[in-house]
């Protein structure tokens, strides 16, 4: 929150600066919903970058923002926006993300 708080890019339940994002993969490590994963990014100094691969899931806890470390991602306001619940199946497809070294599904973790 703050004066580091971007805009909502519109109808957002997360969204990411990625001038600011180091790859450091704490946001998708702590999200339960699966919403969060890495990609590849060759520019990127780690060689990856956030990606929110599953928005319709974001269940608003705001793990992520809260535990980024350089203010590069954010979620919506609870007032202006309308949140999922948190399901089974964004629980399993979270733990698969972690299994695959934080990384997207569709990318095999080899960071």
């Amino acid at each position: 929150m703050g004066t580091f708080r971007t805009e909502n890019p519109g109808n957002q339940p997360v969204w990411v600066n990625t001038n600011n994002c180091k790859a450091c993969d704490i946001c998708v490590s702590v999200c339960p919903a699966g919403v969060l994963g890495m990609v590849y990014e060759p520019t990127s100094t780690l060689g990856a970058m956030i990606s929110i691969q599953h928005p319709e899931s974001c269940i608003g806890c705001n793990e992520c923002e809260l535990t980024c470390p350089d203010f590069a991602i954010y979620v919506a306001e609870k007032k202006e926006y309308k949140f999922a619940k948190l399901t089974d199946e964004a629980k399993e497809r979270q733990v698969a993300i972690v299994a695959n070294n934080y990384m997207s599904l569709d990318q095999k973790g080899v960071k």
